[in-house]
């Protein structure tokens, strides 16, 4: 495996995703995945997603033939390219999303993996990384095929049953815990001193730096206010979502800022960012996480309310919520204890920071919900010329307001956050 990421110059305008595959970046995850005697002998782009599936990046795969000690062979690689796209206000954003995930897998996944081995754990599940290029507006990842072992996507309009849900529960507790270990062995000093990656928190806006996310999630915010006022009966909600807009930016790192129980997260694990094995059953047996260009140093809490309130469904979490919890506690005390070390939280604190956390949960919710529940044709081009994302946010709001009337799974789905939040007392 490669342990190293590619820096060039700044790229020039008018490239599409597809043409940065280049015949480099090509030989490079070749020689990191075979070894330095395969020859490659040549290679094409072979596109498998659909619109909708990727939101910040393109997805494609490259078809690779060469030779290895006399050997014909064939190997496909996933590629996430940067899309290209017409929003100059994203375009730092793109290339540190890209940064974040290159570095996450090259340099501290390794060495997350050694702390495991050490205690007898397994690898963490995560696709083998051969290769990444940061060339500005021109990045580039090569990934493992996970399909060549049997990972498929989980169908995102569903809500995650128990099965699936708990598969990601137990791999965000190794995740964490085997950062805590590694934590351990630089005692005095946390993570983001050694992976500075980590403390580059993409939801929180860099002093001096254009605050572009913030916005965004205004937008998200305000789209649920519209969508409450058309279902009607939530004042309370509606409320509580108005106010939260006032102090967005305070909440977020008051949410996403540091905490005693700060872990390395995952920070965008939803049913979009997963895959799943299968037996001849049909029952879920293993999971790998994707996706990690927002990583960060917080709270597991962060992880747990993103992924338990955006991917499963109000009839699946509310019943089964502590269980979830208890799940995870059990998963990350065994990776503590095979390693001789006491675990971090009991469980009653665990569900005090899981609710501390709530209103991220919320936040999180309403950004990913209505673009989960959108049919394929809805999905808003996130390829426009005009690079407008207030057009854009315009479209997905009219769209998610469509949708609460003609796709029965969104309004139980959109709703039973605001009757839980009402529940717990988060929403007064």
């Amino acid at each position: 495996m490669a342990d190293t990421v590619e820096k060039e110059q700044p790229a020039k305008s008018g490239v599409t995703p597809q043409s940065l595959v280049t015949e480099e970046h090509v030989k490079a995850a070749l020689k990191a995945d075979k070894g330095s005697d395969a020859h490659l002998s040549s290679w094409s782009v072979v596109e498998f997603t659909r619109p909708g599936d990727n939101y910040a990046c393109v997805v494609s795969s490259v078809k690779v033939n060469f030779s290895l000690h006399d050997h014909n062979s064939e190997v496909v690689y996933i590629v996430k390219l940067n899309p290209c796209r017409s929003f100059k206000e994203f375009e730092e954003l793109t290339s540190s999303i890209f940064a974040k995930e290159a570095k996450f897998y090259l340099n501290l996944v390794p060495e997350l993996n050694s702390v495991l081995r050490e205690t007898g754990e397994k690898p963490l599940r995560f696709p083998i990384c051969f290769h990444g290029g940061l060339e500005p507006g021109k990045e580039i990842i090569f990934l493992e095929d996970l399909r060549a072992r049997g990972f498929q996507m989980f169908d995102r309009r569903r809500g995650l049953d128990v099965p699936h849900a708990t598969l990601i529960l137990e791999e965000l507790a190794r995740l964490h815990a085997a950062s805590r270990l590694l934590e351990d062995k630089t005692p005095g000093q946390d993570l983001t001193k050694t992976y500075d990656f980590l403390a580059d928190d993409v939801m929180l806006c860099k002093d001096g730096a254009e605050d572009v996310i913030t916005p965004v999630l205004a937008q998200h915010v305000n789209q649920g206010i519209a969508m409450l006022e058309k279902v009607g009966g939530y004042e309370r909600g509606i409320a509580w979502l108005q106010n939260l807009i006032l102090k967005l930016s305070d909440i977020l790192k008051q949410q996403l800022g540091p905490s005693k129980y700060n872990v390395v997260c995952h920070g965008d694990c939803w049913n979009n960012n997963v895959l799943f094995r299968y037996d001849e059953e049909g029952e879920p047996v293993e999971v790998i996480l994707l996706d990690l260009q927002i990583n960060r140093f917080a709270s597991p809490a962060t992880d747990l309310n993103y992924m338990l309130y955006t991917s499963l469904t109000g009839e699946v979490r509310r019943p089964n919520l502590d269980a979830f919890l208890n799940i995870y506690h059990a998963a990350f005390t065994a990776v503590m204890e095979a390693a001789g070390k006491e675990t971090i939280f009991t469980r009653d604190q665990l569900k005090h920071e899981f609710r501390d956390k709530n209103t991220m949960g919320a936040i999180f919710a309403l950004m990913i919900i209505p673009v989960i529940l959108l049919e394929q044709e809805n999905v808003p081009d996130m390829n426009r010329e005009d690079g407008n994302v207030e057009e854009l946010m315009n479209e997905l709001k009219t769209k998610a307001l469509e949708t609460l009337e003609t796709n029965p799974l969104m309004r139980p789905r959109f709703l039973s956050l605001f009757d839980e939040m009402m529940e717990t007392g988060l929403i007064p």
